[in-house]
């Protein structure tokens, strides 16, 4: 656990509130406690409620009592600052000027004093952040990987004074950072997403953004039109040296891929690095953009180039990132349920032939839009969850076939049934793909959740099915 009795000094004595008591929330009042702090939490569910006060929190309704003479308001990433409206507790907050902070926040004001990269980004900010933490740690250097990822950072051990921290940061983390700035900032791309926080996608670019402010490095994706237009404004402003990142074109000072190869750009002419054709965890062009930001990420903290490559191939890959869990009879049961809209679906899509998808749940933005430009390689969908009726309907425009299973567990048997009886037809080996484009949030707790239970459900499929 991270020490925050250098943040809990600043107090003045004072108590501080943390409302919402998820992972990160508890973390951030158990540490805080551990360093002197007196601690308040609030929880709108009486069962997080009970787990923390048998952690010896103290509970306190805040909109009931009020903040007055609260030292600072920790809040869990979920709540609404903004959009559609503040929270009430946040109300408070401002009306009595007390500071909102995450624990992102509070890690960064213990001055640890060690190098942090953050990385933000619609989609891939996970297997980025571990890839990083991969090479570093392959490449000796310590490295701790954490934020939205794993462990919550105040539960995180300290690395030695030459370590690393790796931090996964969503756009709800940017909110709560007032001033923490990592030494180097990571932005892979921006696609819609989040509305229902930001309400806009100019306020969801801006708050993407704010992770360039201050002084180091930048790496920037520049393939979709709103990172190209941070990248633009952050070169234009100059306050951090601007690394550029590419699948699609050639760039200067950056690092990019054509035909499936790695060139590094970095201050010089163009080097070709190597091929990504054999990286076996890290298909597809999405993953190409992650680990053109990882090499930007890597070569700048020391490592040498010629090494990348080498420890990106070892790399085991992340859970619920098209994680391939079964082979059944020569068909490829995958796990992609971290993919939670369209944009992140159709990456994985692009990887596999003859695809036998599940998709659904609570549907983001967009719903399954562009679905249609993948209809030669997607043989059939099972649709799952609250958004199955939605999605049929605007499957029958594209004249997709699809079957409504409402159930992951009919959509995995039904896949897995049709995927076994349409072996050696053409078009290449099937594929079962779970890839929901939709949150997970309607029959699971969370996307973890949800591919855990696909995992489990595939794992005890028979083989004789089909045969």
């Amino acid at each position: 656990m991270i020490n925050t009795k250098t943040f809990v000094q600043t107090l003045e004595n004072k108590p501080v509130a943390v409302y919402g008591l998820g992972l990160s929330g508890l973390s951030c009042a158990k540490a805080l406690i551990t360093g002197g702090a007196t601690v308040y939490a609030w929880d709108e569910e009486e069962e997080k409620r009970h787990l923390a006060a048998k952690d010896g929190v103290q509970m306190m309704n805040f909109e009931e009592s009020g903040l007055d003479g609260f030292a600072a308001l920790i809040l869990s990433p979920g709540v609404p600052l903004y959009f559609p409206a503040p929270h009430p507790v946040v109300v408070l907050a401002r009306d009595d000027g007390i500071p909102i902070y995450g624990d992102l926040e509070i890690l960064h004001r213990y001055n640890h004093g060690r190098k942090t990269v953050g990385i933000t980004g619609t989609n891939g900010k996970s297997t980025t952040t571990a890839l990083i933490a991969h090479i570093l740690n392959a490449a000796k250097i310590k490295a701790i990987a954490g934020g939205n990822i794993g462990k919550p950072v105040l539960d995180l051990q300290l690395p030695d004074k030459n370590g690393i921290f790796v931090l996964e940061m969503s756009s709800y983390q940017i909110d709560l950072c007032p001033t923490f700035r990592p030494d180097i900032a990571v932005l892979l791309n921006i696609s819609p997403d989040h509305l229902e926080r930001h309400g806009t996608m100019e306020a969801y670019v801006i708050a993407k953004e704010h992770l360039f402010e201050g002084a180091g490095i930048a790496v920037c994706g520049v393939d979709d039109v709103y990172s190209q237009s941070v990248y633009e404004r952050a070169t234009k402003a100059g306050m951090r040296s601007v690394l550029g990142v590419s699948t699609k074109k050639e760039i200067k000072n950056g690092v990019f891929t054509k035909e499936g190869r790695l060139y590094d750009s970095m201050g010089q002419e163009p080097m070709e690095m190597g091929t990504l054709h054999d990286l076996h965890t890290l298909q597809g062009i999405h993953n190409h953009q992650n680990i053109c930001a990882a090499y930007a990420v890597c070569k700048s903290l020391g490592v040498k180039g010629a090494d990348i490559l080498d420890h990106v191939r070892s790399f085991p890959g992340l859970p619920h990132r098209q994680f391939l869990v079964r082979i059944i009879n020569g068909t490829a049961y995958i796990n992609d349920s971290k993919a939670t809209n369209m944009d992140a679906a159709s990456k994985a899509i692009e990887c596999y032939n003859n695809i036998y998808l599940i998709a659904g749940g609570r549907a983001k933005e967009g719903g399954l839009s562009g679905i249609e430009a993948f209809a030669e390689k997607i043989r059939h969908v099972f649709l799952i969850g609250e958004s199955a009726e939605e999605f049929a309907n605007y499957l029958k425009k594209t004249g997709i076939a699809h079957t409504l299973c409402h159930s992951l567990d009919v959509a995995v048997l039904d896949a897995h049934t049709m995927a076994q009886s349409k072996r050696g037809e053409p078009g290449g080996a099937g594929t079962v793909l779970l890839s929901p484009a939709c949150a997970s949030w309607d029959q699971f707790r969370n996307f973890e959740h949800r591919g855990d239970v696909f995992t489990q459900l595939v794992n005890a499929l028979s083989e004789e099915v089909g045969i």
